[in-house]
């Protein structure tokens, strides 16, 4: 595969990680960014808007190029999307009707606060029979507290009180 080639693959990859290809899911809560966005003429963000869609370390889509990765002036952080394009995407998909979908960008926006090993170990304590419900509360306060993950910290409450109706804890096998 030539340069060229492999520099548009990874620009269309980029550009769908902010065009809203996301799954929906059933939580709904959150409220909608400062900026407001028109749909229309803003959607998808990667390529009307690039430069909104920006990086955790601020950098914008036409910034990633192979030819940056090639030269080094590519990390890891600048591959990952910041809160403030996942917001910007929740506010166009609310703006189309799309709510649970701008509920899925809101919780992606918080927890670009957490630690990528701690979303890990938090993903397998929300595994069936992995935790007690004073775990799973403590990581909600957690996600709450010290991250100001508020959205996300009401569906781990809320998964502990399911869990435990359907008798999904530890130590209820």
């Amino acid at each position: 595969m030539d340069e060229k080639a492999l520099e548009t693959i990874v620009r269309e990859v980029l550009a769908n990680l902010t065009s809203g290809k996301v799954a929906q899911s059933q939580q709904e809560t959150g409220s909608s960014s400062a900026m407001k966005l028109d749909p229309k003429k803003d959607y998808p963000l990667g390529k009307k808007r690039p430069e909104l869609a920006k990086s955790v370390t601020g950098k914008t889509i036409n910034e990633i190029t192979l030819q940056a990765v090639m030269e080094g002036k590519i990390t890891p952080d600048d591959l990952k999307i910041s809160a403030e394009t996942l917001l910007a995407q929740a506010e166009i998909a609310e703006a189309v009707g799309r709510k649970q979908l701008a509920n899925n960008f809101r919780r992606a926006a918080e927890l670009t606060k957490v630690p990528d090993q701690r979303i890990l170990e938090i993903y397998n304590a929300l595994r069936p029979y992995r935790s007690t419900k004073e775990e799973l509360l403590a990581i909600a306060d957690e996600l709450e507290n010290v991250y100001g993950a508020k959205i996300c910290a009401a569906f781990v409450r809320e998964a502990a009180e399911v869990y435990e109706r359907r008798r999904r804890l530890k130590g209820m096998e």
